[in-house]
């Protein structure tokens, strides 16, 4: 259930637990009413995920009972997240906002050279499509080109860039695919874990082999939990 910021949640494998959750809504309500707060039902709702049990659930105020909307998706801090987990969604949205700002600079801009490309690209159009990237780094195909579209399109607007093929205009600027720098990212990020600079409990996500391999005095070979 999403409410503004407030989310409440649990697995549902049995009848007990929709009534576990019914219970901690109508927990909810009772404590909103004792201190003088409300939600407002119709900006609550109810999303599914991974089944497709038509499970139904209510918040009480003033006396009445309001049943929740059940919904496919929802926007949750600028993310949109699917009843399914994909992240298709977010693709198109995120690649949507990008285009317009490109579009913008495009009107605007002419015959930009490489440094001032960059500084626009990186400054005011990639952002769009690496928000919280971390929270939603797609994994099919169609998504990951739906991304790679933007960035292919915008190099173009470099000088003396245009004619070029996309690899060579990336090798001009010295950029690489938004796939390669979402890996890129994730290895940092698993570094930083391995070796202590996150105050992260690396077990809970990796398992170190035995036969490792050494790499620059590192021995690692990891299996993903």
């Amino acid at each position: 259930m999403f409410a503004d910021d407030t989310k409440i949640w649990t697995k549902i494998t049995g009848n007990d637990d929709i009534d576990k959750l019914q219970k901690d809504l109508d927990s909810l309500s009772r404590w909103l009413s004792k201190w003088l707060l409300q939600f407002n039902p119709t900006k609550c709702v109810l999303m599914h995920i991974g089944h497709n049990n038509d499970t139904r659930y209510h918040l009480q105020r003033d006396g009445k009972k309001w049943e929740l909307q059940s919904i496919d998706k929802e926007k949750d801090l600028g993310v949109i997240i699917s009843g399914d987990l994909k992240v298709s969604s977010q693709c198109v949205n995120a690649a949507s906002k990008a285009n317009k700002v490109l579009g913008m600079v495009k009107r605007q801009f002419k015959n930009l050279d490489k440094a001032s490309f960059l500084i626009l690209y990186k400054g005011f159009i990639r952002p769009h499509i690496e928000y919280a990237v971390q929270a939603w780094s797609p994994y099919l195909k169609k998504d990951i080109e739906h991304l790679e579209k933007v960035q292919r399109k915008a190099t173009k607007l470099g000088k003396g860039l245009e004619l070029l093929p996309c690899e060579k205009r990336l090798e001009a600027l010295k950029l690489t695919t938004l796939e390669k720098r979402r890996l890129r990212g994730d290895l940092i990020e698993v570094f930083k874990l391995l070796t202590g600079r996150e105050n992260i409990d690396h077990t809970h996500l990796f398992q170190l082999d035995d036969t490792s391999y050494n790499t620059r005095g590192h021995k690692y070979k990891l299996k993903k939990n």
